[in-house]
This record gives C-alpha cells, sequence and structure tokens, in this order.
C-alpha cells in the first residue's frame, strides 16, 4: 500500500508480511516513547508498498497510546498549516494552558493563516502543545503522506522530531520520497526504514492469506511474476483472480485494472511530470533493457532522465541501464498509461534501434503491438531467439521464442516455440515464467516435445518445489517414453531418481530403479548404460547390499569419464562420492561445472557442486568445500534453484559443526529451516541432523547427540540412508562416550560392511577409529588407532587424521602414558591451527597442558599464513564489504567475523582495516 489512498486499508484486515525487520524498529520506538525515550522515524516506500499496513500493525501493538492524526494531500499542498491543522485539532482545548506567546503562533494554525512573526516561534509553539500532550500520557503522532504535506507543517513537525527526548511523544511518518523535493530534503533529516519488495516466501504468504493456503501454482507463478514484490499489486492481482482461474478453468489475471488504487496512484504520479519524462517511465517499462543510448536517441537533449529518477520513477544502474526501480512493477505503469501510449514507446524504440547490431530490440519491438498471428514476425523472431541463446543471452531468447509462440497459430509450431522459451526461461533463472510456458504449451505438444516438457518440469519442481511431487511427474513422463525413446525416458528416470534421493524416499527410489533396469538391453549410448548402472548401485546401497553395490558404482566411474553429458559426469561424481573416492568425486563434479557452462547450460551447476564440495569435506579441505558451496549457494539462488540452496546451507553447516563451530552451524541451520519443512527436502534434512549431532558432540553434550540419533533414526530425517550410514563415526563415538556400548557395536557393523565393501580409504580409517574407541584393550586400542592414523595420511583426510590423534592423545593420557600422548597431540593441534579449528585447536592444547606440556601445543601458523575462511573475509574487507555484508555473505556470525579479524590483525601484523586494504591493493 502507498503512502496515499493508494495504500488506504482494504474493507478485510490481513496480516502484514515481510516486514518484521521494519515492525521491529517501529515497535521498539514506540516502546522508548512510553518509557520517556521519544523519538521519530519516517516510514518510506513507493506506492503500493505497505507504508500504511505497517504503520497501522505497529500502532496496534501499542495500548493506551494516544494517536493524533494526519494526512497529506495534493489539493492542500499549497494551503499553510492544513496538515498541522488536522494533527493538532484534537489539542485545541490544551492550548489554554499554554503561554500567550505560545498560543498566538498556534491562532494561526486553527484559522489556517500564514504566519507572519519570527520563524522559530511557531514551531517551538507546535512542540511545546505536543510535549503538553504527552505530559498526560504517551502520545504519537502519525502523519501519512508526509511528501503531499503543506511545506510549513512538515517544516514544524521536523523541527519538533529532533526535540523528543526526554518527552514521551514519537513522530511516525509515511512517506514517498520521491514525490516532492522540498519533502524529500525535510524527511532525509530523520531516521528512515525503506520498504522495499517483499521476498518470494512473504509474498506468496500474501496471496495465500487472499487466495487459501495452496493457489494453483499457475496463478500464483503468474501473480508473482507481475507484482515483482509489491504488495498492493499482489493484493489487487488477487482479488482479480475469478473462481474459473482457481479451478484452471480460465488463465489468471494478466495485469492490473486500470481503476486500481495503484495504477491511479502511478497514473497522478505520471500526470505530474513532463512529457517527455513520463515517456521515459513508459520506455522503461515496456523494455527491461532499456540503456542511455537508446533513450538518447528518443529523447535527445532533454532533462527527462534527471526528472524521472529525481522523482523516484527510474533509476541508473551500472552508468548505463535505466529501469523501472525494484518497487514499482512494469504492470503498474502499463495499467497507468493508456494503450496507444504504450504503443507509441513501442514504435519509438524500434524506430531506435539498429537493424543489424541491434536486431532484437528492433525485432521485440515491432513485434510487441502486433496481435493476430504473424508467421513473418515469429520467424524473424525464431532467428533472434536462436541467436541470443548462441550467445549465451538466454532472457533476450526466452522473451523472443515466447513473443513468437504468441504470434503463431498452428498448435504444434506453437508447443515447440513455448518449450524453446521456458528452457532458455529456466536457464536464465526465472523458474516461474518456465512453468508458465510449459503450462501453455502442455495441452499443444504431443510426442518426445511432450516428454522433453515433462522432463523441464520435473527438473524445475525438483530444483525450486516439491521433490516429491517432480518424482511423480517424471515418472509419469518416462513411462509415457520408455517405448519408442528410451534415452530421454532414461534422462527422465535420472532426474526422477535424484528427485526421490532429495526427497529421503529410498522404496521409491528403489522402486524407479526397477523401471531404469528394464532399459538395459538397449542401453547403446554411455549416458543410458551410466544411469542404468547407478540405479543398480545407488538401489544396493539402500537396501545394504553393499557389496553388490560396488561393481556398479565402479560402472559408473568409468561411463562418467566417457560420457558428454554434464548431469551423467554429476552421477559418476556422486558414485565415486558413495565408494569414497574423493580425488574421483572432485575431479566429476568439477569436470561437470565446466562442461555445463560450456555448453550454456549453468542450472546444472549448482548441483555439481553439492558434490564437488561433498568430496573436498571428505578429504577435510573445509576451505575449498566453504568457498565451494558458498560459490553453489550463490548461483542456485541466483538461477531461483532454492532446493539446491539449502543442500550447500546443509553443508556449510555440517562443515561448520565438524569444525566445532555450532554457533556459525545453527546460523546456518536456521537458514535452511523453512525449506527443510515446506518442500520435504529429505536429503539436506538428513545432513542438517547429522551437522546438529556434530555441534552436540563438539559442544561435550555426547548425551543429546545420541538422543538425537535415536529420536530419529528410524523416522524422518534419517530415511536418507547413506547419510546415516556416513554419519556413523560420529554416532559410535557419541554412543561410546555415553557407555551405550552396544549402540556403537551395531552402528559400527553397518558401518563397517559399507566401507569394506566400498573399499575407500578414508572411510575404512574410520572404521579403525571406531574400533579404537570400542576397544577394552589398551594394546588393542593404539594398534587400531594407529592403523586409522596410517589410513588417514593415505586419504589426504587431515581434519580426520588431527580428531583421530585427539582422540588417541586423550586415550593415552587417561592410561598415564603422557609422553606418547604429547606426541600424537601436537601435530593434532597444529592441524587444526592450520585448518581454523579453533574449538578443536584449543581442545588438543588442553589436553596437551594436561600431559605436562609446556606453553602451546603445537607450532601456531607462521606470521601472515591465513586460513582459507581468513583469506575470504580478508578480500571482502578489501572490497569495502563491512562486518554485517561479510556475516551475511558467508553465513556466519557477527562474532566469528570479529574473531577472525583480530585474528587477522594479529597474523598480517596490521593494526586497521585500512592497512588490510592496502595489502590486497
Amino acid at each position: 500500500m502507498a503512502a496515499d489512498d493508494a495504500c488506504a486499508p482494504p474493507a478485510r484486515r490481513f496480516p502484514v508480511r515481510g516486514r518484521t525487520d521494519e515492525l521491529a524498529a517501529l515497535t521498539g520506538l514506540l516502546d522508548r516513547a512510553v518509557s520517556g525515550s521519544g523519538a521519530a522515524l519516517a516510514v518510506c516506500g513507493a506506492p503500493g508498498s505497505g507504508v500504511t499496513a505497517v504503520l497501522e500493525a505497529a500502532l496496534a501493538t501499542g495500548a493506551g497510546l494516544r494517536v493524533l492524526a494526519a494526512r497529506g494531500a495534493p489539493s492542500e499542498t499549497g494551503l499553510p498549516f492544513a496538515g498541522l491543522h488536522q494533527l493538532l485539532a484534537p489539542l485545541r482545548g490544551l492550548a489554554a494552558r499554554l503561554g500567550s506567546t505560545q498560543r498566538e503562533p498556534l491562532d494561526t494554525v486553527w484559522a489556517l493563516r500564514p504566519w507572519c512573526g519570527p520563524p522559530a516561534a511557531l514551531p517551538a509553539a507546535v512542540s511545546a502543545l505536543l510535549t503538553e500532550a504527552a505530559a498526560d500520557g504517551p502520545t504519537v503522532c502519525r502523519v501519512e503522506a508526509a511528501h503531499d504535506l503543506d511545506p510549513e507543517s512538515l517544516a514544524a513537525l521536523v523541527f519538533c522530531a529532533r526535540r523528543l527526548r526526554g518527552t514521551r511523544l514519537a513522530l511516525l511518518f509515511g512517506a514517498d520520497p520521491g514525490v516532492a523535493a522540498h519533502s524529500a530534503e525535510l524527511l532525509a533529516e530523520l531516521p528512515s526504514v525503506r520498504l522495499g519488495p517483499l521476498g518470494d516466501d512473504a509474498a506468496r504468504q500474501v496471496l495465500a492469506d487472499r487466495l487459501g493456503d495452496q493457489p494453483p501454482p499457475a496463478v500464483s507463478d503468474a501473480l508473482l511474476t507481475l507484482a515483482r514484490g509489491n504488495p498492493l499489486a499482489l493484493t489487487e492481482l488477487a482479488a482479480a483472480v475469478s473462481p474459473a482461474a482457481l479451478s484452471g478453468l480460465a488463465p489468471p489475471p494478466r495485469g492490473l485494472s486500470p481503476d486500481g488504487r495503484l495504477a491511479r496512484a502511478v497514473s497522478r504520479r505520471l500526470a505530474a511530470r513532463t512529457p517527455e519524462a513520463r515517456l521515459l517511465v513508459v520506455l522503461a517499462a515496456v523494455d527491461d533493457r532499456l540503456d542511455l543510448t537508446v533513450t538518447g536517441r528518443v529523447l535527445p537533449a532533454t532533462t527527462a532522465l534527471d526528472e524521472a529518477v529525481d522523482a523516484g520513477l527510474v533509476t541508473v544502474t551500472g552508468d548505463i541501464a535505466v529501469r523501472l526501480p525494484a518497487c514499482l512493477p512494469s504492470c503498474a505503469v502499463l495499467a497507468a498509461v493508456p494503450r496507444p501510449e504504450r504503443h507509441r514507446a513501442h514504435r519509438l524504440l524500434a524506430e531506435a534501434a539498429d537493424p543489424v547490431t541491434d536486431r532484437f530490440r528492433w525485432t521485440w519491438h515491432r513485434a510487441a503491438t502486433v496481435e493476430a498471428p504473424a508467421p513473418r514476425l515469429a520467424g524473424e523472431l525464431d532467428a533472434v531467439a536462436e541467436a541470443a541463446r548462441q550467445a549465451r543471452n538466454h532472457p533476450d531468447a526466452a522473451d523472443a521464442f515466447e513473443r513468437a509462440a504468441a504470434l503463431t497459430a498452428d498448435g504444434e509450431r506453437r508447443a515447440l516455440r513455448l518449450v524453446s522459451a521456458a528452457t532458455d526461461h529456466w536457464v536464465a533463472g526465472r523458474p516461474r515464467r518456465a512453468r508458465a510456458a510449459l503450462r501453455e504449451a502442455a495441452p499443444l505438444a504431443g510426442g518426445s516435445l511432450a516428454g522433453l516438457a515433462g522432463l523441464l518440469e520435473g527438473e524445475i519442481e525438483l530444483r525450486s518445489g516439491n521433490p516429491a511431487l517432480a518424482a511423480t511427474g517424471l515418472l509419469a513422463t518416462a513411462h509415457r517414453l520408455a517405448a519408442g525413446e528410451q534415452d530421454l525416458a532414461a534422462a527422465t528416470l535420472m532426474l526422477a531418481g535424484e528427485a526421490s534421493f532429495v526427497a529421503g524416499d529410498e522404496r521409491r527410489y528403489c522402486a524407479t530403479a526397477r523401471d531404469a533396469e528394464l532399459l538395459r538391453p538397449a542401453a547403446d549410448r554411455a549416458e543410458t548404460r551410466l544411469v542404468v548402472e547407478h540405479f543398480a548401485a545407488m538401489a544396493a546401497t539402500f537396501s545394504g547390499r553393499h557389496a553388490e553395490a560396488a561393481g556398479p558404482l565402479r560402472a559408473v566411474l568409468r561411463l562418467g569419464d566417457q560420457a558428454a553429458d554434464p548431469a551423467a559426469k554429476i552421477l559418476a561424481s556422486q558414485a565415486a562420492y558413495t565408494l569414497g573416492d574423493a580425488a574421483a568425486a572432485g575431479r566429476l563434479a568439477l569436470r561437470a561445472v565446466a562442461d555445463a557452462r560450456a555448453r550454456g547450460n549453468p542450472a546444472q551447476v549448482p548441483w555439481a557442486l553439492v558434490y564437488a564440495s561433498l568430496a573436498a569435506l571428505l578429504t577435510g579441505q573445509h576451505g575449498t568445500a566453504v568457498s565451494t558451496s558458498l560459490e553453489g549457494l550463490r548461483l542456485a539462488e541466483a538461477l531461483g534453484q532454492p532446493n539446491c540452496a539449502v543442500d550447500h546451507l546443509t553443508i556449510l553447516a555440517l562443515q561448520a559443526a565438524l569444525q566445532g563451530d555450532g554457533d556459525t552451524a545453527l546460523l546456518r541451520l536456521d537458514a535452511a529451516a523453512s525449506g527443510l519443512t515446506e518442500r520435504g527436502l529429505g536429503r539436506p534434512g538428513a545432513l542438517g541432523a547429522w551437522a546438529t549431532a556434530c555441534a552436540d558432540l563438539a559442544d561435550d553434550r555426547p548425551a543429546d547427540a545420541l538422543g538425537r540419533f535415536r529420536r530419529t533414526v528410524s523416522g524422518e530425517p534419517w530415511q536418507y540412508s547413506p547419510i546415516r550410514v556416513m554419519a556413523a563415526p560420529t554416532l559410535v563415538e557419541a554412543a561410546v562416550r555415553c557407555d551405550r556400548r552396544e549402540v556403537a557395536g551395531r552402528t559400527l557393523a553397518a558401518f563397517e560392511r559399507w566401507a569394506l565393501a566400498t573399499g575407500g580409504a578414508a572411510r575404512q580409517a574410520l572404521v579403525a577409529r571406531c574400533h579404537a574407541l570400542l576397544a577394552a584393550d589398551e594394546g588393542e586400542a593404539g594398534a587400531r588407532f594407529g592403523e586409522a592414523i596410517e589410513l588417514h595420511r593415505t586419504a589426504g583426510a587431515v581434519h580426520d587424521l588431527a580428531h583421530t590423534q585427539l582422540l588417541h592423545g586423550a586415550r593415552l593420557r587417561r592410561g598415564r602414558r603422557p609422553r606418547q600422548a604429547r606426541e600424537v597431540l601436537r601435530e593434532a593441534a597444529q592441524i587444526f591451527g592450520e585448518l581454523g579449528a579453533a574449538h578443536w585447536s584449543r581442545r588438543a592444547q588442553a589436553e596437551l597442558r594436561a600431559c605436562g606440556h609446556p606453553g602451546h601445543g603445537g607450532a601456531a601458523p607462521a606470521k601472515g599464513e591465513l586460513t582459507p575462511q581468513q583469506e575470504q573475509i580478508a578480500g571482502l574487507v578489501a572490497e569495502g564489504a563491512t562486518n554485517r555484508e561479510i556475516a551475511e555473505r558467508l553465513y556466519i556470525s557477527h562474532r566469528t567475523v570479529d574473531h577472525h579479524l583480530r585474528n587477522i590483525f594479529a597474523k598480517l601484523g596490521i593494526r586497521s582495516r585500512v592497512q588490510l586494504v592496502k595489502l590486497y591493493r
């Protein structure tokens, strides 16, 4: 809702969504005012951003507050003291308490006359009157549409806002500061919060409040795309959804009504601009690729750009791109101007574009105003789309294919263009638009095209929706394809298996594996054979038949090197990880990343980086794992793949927990929590449970860790058995520390069968460590620890090596063998220090001191040697990032950033961020 009548409260009240921080700032201010620490705050937002709703929600929490209200109006902006006249009317009788010198200026307010006395007298009198009112009880002045307030009233209120200390008075302003320069300057003097567009989760909640908990995806996707997070746009679009649209019998709204509050609010703002500035805003609304070169051709030698920017109607980014601001959706501008004006903008842009060097814009805008089927123009758009696809410009390709489809009468041809558009939308990180194009194509597509559409729809659902639903759709598609399109069926089954994998549904995975086995006789291509062998291997693993899984897993590795498809290499990486071959897992995952990028399909990269990160963790390369998953997280968020983002967050949480940093692990798990619960993500859920248990163990809470395992081992999220088996060493350690040796023994037996069958040195080392922990005889324990340490060295698993040495040293100390304990503990302390595992380094040093070792245990990292995470933090500081920004980028706490910075300064021999920036130049 906007800061004028565009944000007048609707008849029915709904919760305010996505404004937690802003509401906290407002309620905190009101609480302080009640206790005698008055303050002021401006809540700023563009039309439809929800200023009124936020103010009302905050005031609803303040019981016992006296609220004085005023609202600016364009018709009264030229009337001196009109705003104060509204606000102070309830206090007219209170003015009798003031002295005559203060009552006289107030008389001009009641009479709406200009004040001719000393300039400071009138605002001082207003301040005195409000302070007197607050003396009777906590008082709030709520001033909405402050940008339309007369200048005299606004200036007096800003004067008051600077004099609230020690009073029980709060001043709250709601404004769109882009409307009037005079008000923007005054409001800039106040503390403020800015309401930006809502995130996807909050926007979905807005729709669910109005359309029911589960509006059809076709409806919600369309509305979210149009509204761009504007709350009023979401509200008006939801109100326009018909019962037929909710039932899937009619399309959702394609735009806002010109008679709606948001369109009227934007229309008034456009009406206040010069014709040139108005045209510039419309150009930005019809062309989301607009730049200064093009605007210079359409509007040469004008001040329209400066005017539109000052009014908050366009922004210039990257020194050249001209865009509507994030909080102003193009549908609001398009609804606010008549069709001839929109068509004129398209025509001018087409005329300004060079048909050779700017063929996309030239073709697009010529086609934009055509409504009947136009085969020639559709063919031109096809050519433009193919050229954009070759240039890796997937947004342009998607838009051109989609527009070509709209100009196509033939159903089959139209479906092909829609599926092509959906493919490019998906690669460009536009999952909602991809799904919309696929839904439109569904009734028109047949044969292999329907199979390709089903495969793409399933992939989108797998990465950005509910994996269980994705598996259902992909299996249905695969069954339709099996008879005549076996290679495409194999690719579809592969994704169906991955969907069951992510959902943690092993029963469905094994059923899918039986379907895949039917393809074996005709599996000619390496990729198809790989899919069949991968299913056989993982189904055996899920069933505990580890010896039976080893052969197919190794076959998958061989086929992965032959296959050209990045997805096949990802499956091969997963197989190598299951075998404990970290080097092969990392190599194949990174080859998949390179191949996906070379093919122009970045949508596969976040998935590949999951296994690259897990492979790094397997050998204790924690810095590499963190940087890999942070990159995967960034890409997943940019590409609209929240499920892959959750995968990477839980890997990051596990890494922190293994390092002993429980606070960071929990922070990362909190960021992943909503995705885990809302979309049924079994694999990352199991990783998260493992991470939490590791954090419990690191904090000397083995009973909590064991209880967590035991409570969940027979249910969610532990139905994902590979994680359950890989977490076995953590469970064994917790059980031994709780003297639950029978639990530890059973767990070890299952883990040992898997580790011995797959043959990886890293996991065989963990088997030996677990035997050492369970050994009653000191000699056997020492031999098993020694075996584990050698295997760790063979595997290059340095973090596990140090942890085993710590456990071994602690046992030696308890066995009164301090000299031998010191020998292993010194190396453990050094490794942990080099890895930046501060918690475990302190633990190793404490064990050393308990053994009588003088001073620091192990050599500290040499001066100037930074850990991988310290290198990341130092690089971000050098780029100018604040501690808060660094914490948000790396998903760590502010306290962790502070701790690392102190260590960075000490290691580099510097004292300030300025010196650090100079070092990194």
